[in-house]
This record gives structure tokens, C-alpha cells and sequence, in this order.
């Protein structure tokens, strides 16, 4: 095979507790993952003399410093099989999202080396590996909604059934995921603002993130509370450690008209996206 295109999804976290820092540093949670259809990078491997990494997004590096081309150095070394080729990143999801598009995007460069080397390695050891270079990139590895449990490496796929449209509004600014977690612990929250946790069908929505976040960017908390009183709405979070908050519509037609009012009387210049499952 001489070339292959990839297309890593986002992701939102439909729940995330947090019970304790570890030893380690990391902090023991438990959440439930879902890919988002239609909100894609894209990953294009070509045959090349020697490995090169590419991408014209403003503020994404090319150097050692990408997961992607972390990825790929950890995978050599782990099969001894070189991987001489020539990757053109397409970046679609924002950074510092809460999205997970920088781990999706390395994930999927262990799943297509897998592929275009011929290794055959099983996805769990893809996923041990993945697992040495961040805590949520083995999840994408299955390709599933799943529980992520541990520093989230502990991974069980699940069959969700999901059919909820989910409306993405993300502002012009990012967050740290390492500044999130450590200001977990001591954080406090808004008065006047919802972290109860809510339902849809059978699953429990909550993050235990949103009260440190809140805490600072005061507009995510405002753009949480004013998603959850539109009649469209069955509910609205912050997904992961933000910036992106989503809102559980009714109905697809429903996003139109809640995209439009929400930016009006919010911020103009938030991005959106709606997924339809």
C-alpha cells in the first residue's frame, strides 16, 4: 500500500468524575467517551525516503514536539519496523477544545502504521502504547465509545446507543488540561450556575471539571447556564477540560435556530458544529 488517509474523530465526555490525585501525579477518574461523527482531522501517509510530518495549521508543530510524530518513533520502536513516510495533517478540530483532536490524531497514526507496515500488532498493545505518550489517547485506538478509567488508560468499550443531535459551541480561547486538573481540588463553585447532574435516557451527565474552569472563565459558566434555559435543549456541559461546551437538542432541526440565538446574545465569533448520530 503506498498511501492511506485517515480521518480521527473528536470526541466529547458525557461524563467525567474525578475521586482522587494519585501518587503519581495524575488524577484517578472515570468518564464516558463518545466520537463525534463528521468532526475530523485527517491524516494522509505516503511513501517517502525518510518520515516528514506537514501541516498548514496556524500554531500546530511540525517538530518532535507533535503527538503525531511522537507517535510514529514510538511505534518503530516498539515493532523495529520503519515507517518512512510522508504525513499531511488536515486540522478541522479546534485545539484546546476539550475534543481530544491532538490524541485522536496520534492514536490514528498507530492505527494506520498497523496497517501500512503490515504489523498486525493487537489493538491493546496499540493501546499500552499510546498510553506512554498521554492519558487519553488509547481510547481513540478503539474507535467506540467506551469507559476510561485510571489516568483514563484503562479502557472498556461499550455499545451506546445514541441518537441525541449535539450542538459544539467552542470561544476564541483555549484551555490547559494540565491547569485544569490542578486547580480541581481546591476550586469552588458559582452560585447561580447548574453542576447538578443531568439525564438523558439512561446516562448520567456531569463534569467534574466545569467548577474550576467555571471558576476563571466566568462566560463558559454563562454559555453552560444560558444552553440549559433554551426550549431546544434537553441539556448542555462542557466537554473535558474545555473550552468547548455542548448542548443535547431535542431535535436536529433544533440547531438552526439555537446556533443563530445563541451567538447573538453571547459571542458572535464562537465556532459551532452540530453532530448528528
Amino acid at each position: 500500500m503506498s498511501s492511506l488517509t485517515v480521518r480521527p474523530p473528536a470526541k466529547i465526555n458525557l461524563s467525567l468524575k474525578i475521586t482522587r490525585k494519585r501518587d503519581d501525579g495524575f488524577h484517578e477518574l472515570e468518564t464516558l467517551v463518545l466520537p463525534l461523527p463528521g468532526l475530523t482531522d485527517e491524516l494522509h501517509f505516503e511513501n517517502a525516503e525518510k518520515f516528514s510530518l506537514h501541516c498548514e495549521a496556524p500554531g500546530v508543530p511540525t517538530d518532535e514536539s507533535n503527538l503525531v510524530s511522537r507517535a510514529v518513533h514510538l511505534f518503530e520502536k516498539h515493532t523495529g519496523k520503519e515507517a518512512p513516510f510522508r504525513i499531511t495533517l488536515t486540522k478541522h478540530i479546534p485545539h484546546g477544545a476539550g475534543l481530544g483532536g491532538g490524541s485522536a490524531d496520534a492514536a490514528h497514526t498507530f492505527l494506520a502504521l498497523n496497517e501500512l507496515t503490515g504489523a498486525s500488532v493487537p489493538l491493546e498493545y496499540l493501546a499500552e502504547w499510546a498510553g506512554e505518550l498521554g492519558s487519553d489517547i488509547p481510547l481513540f485506538i478503539y474507535e467506540s465509545p467506551c469507559w476510561c478509567r485510571g489516568r483514563g488508560e484503562v479502557i472498556e468499550p461499550v455499545n451506546l446507543e445514541w441518537n441525541h443531535p449535539i450542538l459544539l459551541f467552542k470561544p476564541s480561547f483555549s484551555i490547559p488540561t494540565p491547569w485544569a486538573y490542578s486547580r480541581w481540588k481546591h476550586s469552588q463553585e458559582i452560585p447561580d450556575i447548574s453542576y447538578k447532574p443531568t439525564r438523558v435516557g439512561e446516562i448520567e451527565l456531569f463534569n467534574d471539571l466545569e467548577r474550576p474552569v467555571f471558576e476563571k472563565h466566568r462566560f463558559l459558566a454563562e454559555l453552560k447556564q444560558f444552553l440549559l434555559e433554551q426550549p431546544e435543549t434537553q441539556t448542555a456541559m462542557m466537554s473535558g477540560s474545555g473550552s468547548t461546551v455542548f448542548a443535547i437538542l431535542h431535535d436536529k432541526m433544533d440547531a438552526d435556530s439555537l446556533g443563530r440565538r445563541t451567538l447573538k446574545e453571547l459571542d458572535p465569533t464562537l465556532w459551532s458544529h452540530l453532530a448528528i448520530f
